[in-house]
């Protein structure tokens, strides 16, 4: 193992000292983990917030078996350390990464196949807005949603980092985007990434907009993180053959279906979560990113809407500022 001497015993963290609101999060210190093999410490530059940092804090979303309690879902930094077997890693190679958890701290370690090089020009906390989006994104849109080009998709909550993502990679690929937002500048923020159409879901419903934008046809693919009474509009909004992917139920995670409408329209409703899943299948979209999508990024075609930026130790106001929903696009912490 590589592992340069100015690594410190002890780091500072962020830590959820017990279920609740923001200010549960808590700096604490902890000893630095070492590599195995087939993984790389990274000291962390930056990290992004994301929903399910706060459903791991209030207590709704507890870390897969095997992965650090320390929220935080992605990072990025600079190689502190490697492992044996890491391939193209060295000590020094600034890179972001997909974590199970552990993001909220100095150093973390990862398994170096869930690891991507920081696209030229962006700085540590735009990298660190990458991973969890994009990899959320592309699995769901481009893999399991199977959106092609001259297709048409709508996303829900377009403003969110996913939302704002799944816009720009959407309509670089060719498809005609339609989304839905909660205010006016949300709606704006929207149009100006490369939505083609948005929807003001306080004002209007999203469904008759959708077929009044599709000639009637309704949408290919639909990106649905709501769930709850979304679910029948989604099924309305679809066009035959369509497929509704699930990332989330914000909504409520039950809901009452016609699948009539499932059936006559042969839809395909399908969903995922990313966190739990092995790390071989993460780097298989690690793969599939950088191929696709790491190019685009370099050109700066696609790039994060950055929210807010603040600090670890500060880390509760990055909670408060999700958890009141007013954020266009990602939530990053400071770490350096």
């Amino acid at each position: 193992m590589s592992n340069p001497a100015s690594i410190p015993e002890k780091m500072t963290v962020v830590a959820i000292t017990q279920p609740g609101g923001p200010l549960v999060l808590k700096p604490e210190k902890r000893e630095v983990v070492q590599p195995k093999a087939g993984e790389i410490l990274i000291r962390v530059r930056a990290a992004g917030v994301n929903r399910p940092d706060v459903l791991q804090r209030q207590g709704a979303y507890p870390p897969p078996p095997g992965a650090s309690d320390l929220p935080g879902l992605e990072v990025s930094g600079e190689v502190a350390a490697v492992g044996e077997g890491t391939g193209r890693w060295r000590p020094g190679d600034a890179v972001a990464a997909l974590v199970a958890g552990g993001g909220y701290a100095e150093y973390v370690t990862v398994h170096g196949s869930n690891v991507l090089p920081v696209p030229p020009g962006f700085t540590f906390t735009e990298a660190a807005a990458l991973p969890e989006t994009y990899f959320t994104v592309w699995h769901n849109v481009f893999q399991r949603g199977g959106l092609k080009k001259g297709e048409s998709f709508l996303v829900h909550g377009g403003s969110s980092g996913i939302g704002t993502t799944a816009i720009q990679l959407a309509s670089a690929f060719g498809a005609t985007v339609i989304a839905t937002a909660g205010s006016a500048d949300k709606c704006d923020a929207c149009l100006k990434i490369g939505a083609d159409r948005v929807v003001n879901y306080r004002e209007a419903d999203f469904v008759p907009v959708v077929k009044e934008a599709t000639g009637g046809k309704g949408v290919d693919v639909i990106l649905d993180m709501v769930g709850g009474d979304y679910v029948n509009r989604n099924y309305d909004a679809a066009a035959e053959d369509g497929r509704i992917v699930q990332i989330a139920t914000l909504n409520g995670a039950k809901a009452t279906a016609n699948f009539s409408t499932l059936m006559r329209k042969r839809l395909i409703h399908t969903g995922s979560t990313l966190r739990p899943r092995p790390v071989a299948f993460k780097a298989e979209i690690a793969a599939a990113l950088e191929q696709n999508v790491w190019p685009l990024l370099a050109q700066r075609r696609v790039a994060p809407i950055m929210d807010m930026i603040f600090p670890l130790r500060e880390a509760w106001r990055a909670h408060e500022r999700m958890e009141e929903g007013e954020n266009i696009g990602k939530i990053v912490l400071d770490v350096a």
